[in-house]
């Protein structure tokens, strides 16, 4: 009697008992196709806005007074520069495009984990499958994705503006001078190794940190919000990424990608000056002699004192142009391969 009673009661407990195991293998295998959707999304937008990307960057960067008048003369410079438009254009897009798979990779990877952390640390916080966090959860653990994020990042950042620097300036003419090859990123690797050491490839951290930390917010707050106003019948439990129409996705993501790039682009812009600023030495006085590596607030005090926001902000209308499309891109491309692999049984 004894013998069965224990046996019941261990059958009940059985019963009753989740198997850690399992649902711990379920949440490495949503993290593993987060990180494989992120990075071919990732991939397709650098490829599509990089030429964007490199105009911003040599606005930014660009020594005052400025070479360029704007966007469209940056463009016609670059695309008559002695190396050619193509080439002048994607210099450089080896090292992004690694970058990107990094990033949005890393991006949806940690934001999955933050999310599943906030839910393990707060118990009244939605649970259920199909159910999403509150928006302002969302948005922390956006914030939080973004500053893991940024360690990766700086590094690869750092080697892409130096790459996209301009190689040619202006003569006294007004005529575009080749200053030497491009050089490439084994070349650029080297170069800062060799001059700063290690910590030289994350000089512009806290840049970067800034960015991502407040940007990734409002990246994912900012999709989370418009796809909730667009959902039919406003729920906290939503239909499922899966059953969203796509032309939601893409409206939700190209308004992620304009406040990303909006709200937090003075910091970008002061971390693309503090990462090229030894280019743009050799470039104005023929030095051979690097300019010693400044610190975030000395270069934005500089620069304001320069340039005022205007500065701050050069480049951010080509940037904010090129990042609405680039992030709806993601964000369909990574809900396009969730419902693939979803119908497909992966």
């Amino acid at each position: 009697m004894a013998g069965a009673l224990d046996k019941s009661e261990a059958s009940a407990l059985t019963d009753s008992t989740p198997l850690p195991e399992s649902v711990s293998t379920k949440q490495d295998y949503t993290a593993l196709k987060d990180i494989a959707f992120g990075s071919v999304a990732g991939s397709i937008g650098k490829i599509f806005e990089y030429p964007f990307d490199t105009i911003k960057v040599r606005l930014q960067s660009q020594p005052h007074p400025p070479i360029y008048t704007g966007p469209l003369d940056c463009f016609w410079q670059s695309w008559r520069s002695p190396e050619g438009g193509f080439r002048s254009l994607y210099r450089g897009v080896s090292a992004p495009l690694l970058g990107a798979a990094i990033e949005t990779s890393s991006l949806f990877f940690c934001y999955g984990i933050a999310q599943s952390t906030l839910q393990t640390l707060f118990p009244e916080l939605p649970q259920g499958k199909g159910e999403k966090l509150p928006l302002g959860p969302l948005v922390a653990c956006g914030a939080i994705s973004g500053a893991a994020t940024s360690l990766l990042l700086t590094p690869i950042e750092l080697v892409k503006c130096k790459m996209q620097y301009p190689i040619a300036v202006k003569d006294d003419a007004g005529m575009l001078k080749n200053h030497g090859r491009p050089p490439g990123p084994l070349s650029v690797i080297a170069s800062v190794f060799r001059n700063h050491g290690m910590l030289g490839f994350w000089h512009g951290q806290l840049g970067t940190l800034i960015r991502e930390t407040g940007g990734t917010a409002a990246w994912f707050g900012s999709y989370e919000f418009v796809l909730k106003a667009l959902q039919p019948t406003p729920s906290n439990k939503s239909q499922d990424q899966l059953s969203t129409p796509t032309s939601h996705q893409l409206l939700a993501g190209a308004s992620a990608g304009v406040m990303y790039n909006f709200v937090f682009f003075p910091a970008d812009t002061i971390k693309s000056r503090m990462q090229t600023e030894e280019l743009a030495t050799l470039s104005e006085a023929a030095s051979s002699k690097a300019k010693q590596q400044t610190a975030f607030w000395h270069t934005g005090k500089e620069l304001w004192r320069q340039q005022g926001l205007r500065g701050l902000y050069q480049g951010c209308g080509i940037t904010v142009l090129r990042s609405a499309p680039s992030s709806a891109i993601i964000f369909a491309t990574v809900e396009w391969l969730r419902r693939w692999a979803a119908g497909a049984g992966i």
